[in-house]
């Protein structure tokens, strides 16, 4: 075999081993370091173990490890981390999901309506859908299946809105993408403020819309005692705006050009802690459980790093990207072919994998060719963490709806939580098309704040 088929082997195993449940860190890191021996491989040099050890691969591990470790952009993560899991322990998520129902109350599908503004402060707060899922769904499903709201339609609602944290600010997705694509962090979050609140935007406009057209998927809550409009108000007052403050303050400052991601999420993450302690909701046992699973997340989004940079530069060195990159360009397509093509690709791997791998490993394929076809690369990455939502909605994967199921049991079946997240989907999609219509939708906020991108 040649190094390109060899590469292009690499990359088909790994999909395989991906779907039959490895590690992803774990097998992006031994599939580097193993066709990294046998690319840097050199006939005859090896007589001894110490020959042997001998190989450009294990330097190339060791200095990638390192530059990960020193990488400043990526210090951000586990304090945003941090903050999100301080947040969801101290139960201001609670308070806002019931203050923002009661607030919400004469509206239709007014349950639905608060769980997609929770879910979308929350995943601003933290960027973990896993953890907005599971929480919202521990929290608004059952109120909403007592309440007899359709259990489609309830999942669908909750399995949406959390994926939104993956693309509303401060995402952890967009933190690594600016790593990989070694983009700016601050033009990225910029770029994807207006898409993110206007795809949040639709969901609540969609639920109102179906909620108004069939009352009986979202029926309006029966209170015997409903509070008054003065209470409604100051519940809300003191639950929504000490989040959404400290929200504004970490986004205000990344925005603004006063603080790096990194800054400005060690003060989210103190700023975590400090509503915890106002809430009278700061115990060693939530600190610890926080920082347990900030380190656990770190570990794994570190190692996954460490193991694609080591597998993409093996890939490369191999020819794979090149091989890649002449097909694409012989096939003499036009910008928006490009573009089509390239999300759809990603739109069909969004089946079978998560985001991570996506735009891990298949990603940096496409990004030399943006060049060529003259495309915006901060556009790119929209339309990209766009499509990402689809990789959490999208059957047989969907992880959004495992989470779900995860924590609902025999509440709900699995095929009615893919149904009820079909219209999202196909929001999604229509927000994509949106956007590729009007890129000033994404490119308007960054060149304001930043000035206009030259390459």
């Amino acid at each position: 075999m040649t190094n390109p088929q060899v590469a292009i082997f690499m990359l088909s195993l790994f999909i395989v081993l991906v779907l039959f449940g490895f590690p992803i860190a774990l097998t992006l890191l031994a599939m580097g370091v193993g066709f990294g021996y046998y690319a840097y491989y050199q006939a005859g040099s090896v007589e001894t173990i110490a020959d042997a050890l001998n190989n450009q691969v294990f330097y190339l591990l060791n200095q990638t490890a390192y530059s990960v470790m020193e990488n400043d952009t990526l210090v951000a993560i586990p304090l945003f981390l941090f903050m999100g899991y301080v947040v969801e322990r101290a139960n201001i998520v609670n308070r806002l999901f019931f203050s923002l129902q009661m607030a919400a109350r004469n509206l239709p599908g007014s349950m639905a309506v608060a769980a997609l503004i929770t879910c979308a402060v929350f995943s601003t707060a933290s960027g973990i859908v896993g953890a907005v899922v599971t929480l919202m769904g521990l929290l608004a499903f059952p109120a909403m299946a007592a309440a007899d709201y359709n259990k489609k339609f309830a999942s669908g609602v909750i399995c949406a809105g959390g994926t939104l944290g993956i693309l509303i600010p401060p995402s952890i997705m967009l933190i690594v993408y600016a790593a990989i694509a070694e983009m700016s962090p601050l033009r990225l979050y910029a770029a994807a403020m207006f898409p993110g609140l206007m795809l949040a935007g639709f969901y609540i406009l969609y639920v109102l819309i179906r909620a108004g057209l069939n009352p009986s998927i979202a029926p309006t809550p029966k209170m015997e005692h409903p509070p008054s409009r003065r209470e409604v108000y100051l519940d809300l007052v003191k639950s929504f705006v000490p989040l959404t403050v400290l929200i504004m303050l970490v986004l205000g400052s990344i925005l603004g050009g006063l603080a790096t991601p990194a800054e400005a999420a060690a003060m989210g993450a103190l700023g975590g802690l400090v509503l915890a302690l106002i809430y009278g909701a700061l115990t060693w046992r939530k600190v610890k459980e926080s920082v347990y699973l900030t380190a656990k997340t770190t570990a794994m989004v570190c190692w996954m790093f460490v193991g694609s940079w080591i597998f993409a530069a093996v890939f490369s060195y191999l020819g794979g990207h090149t091989v890649i990159e002449h097909w694409v360009v012989a096939m003499d397509l036009e910008t928006w072919q490009f573009l089509v093509m390239v999300q759809l690709i990603i739109f069909v791997l969004g089946w079978p994998l998560e985001w991570s791998e996506i735009l891990i490993i298949f990603v940096p394929i496409f990004l030399p060719m943006l060049a060529i076809f003259d495309v915006n690369p901060y556009f790119f990455a929209m339309l990209v963490a766009l499509n990402l939502q689809t990789s959490f909605l999208t059957p047989p994967m969907a992880m959004s709806a495992y989470y779900l199921k995860g924590v609902l049991g025999p509440q709900v079946e699995l095929m009615d939580i893919f149904k009820g997240i079909m219209p999202y989907l196909a929001i999604v999609i229509f927000t994509m098309v949106l956007m590729y219509q009007f890129p000033g939708i994404a490119l308007w906020l960054p060149d304001y704040l930043f000035g206009e991108y030259v390459p």
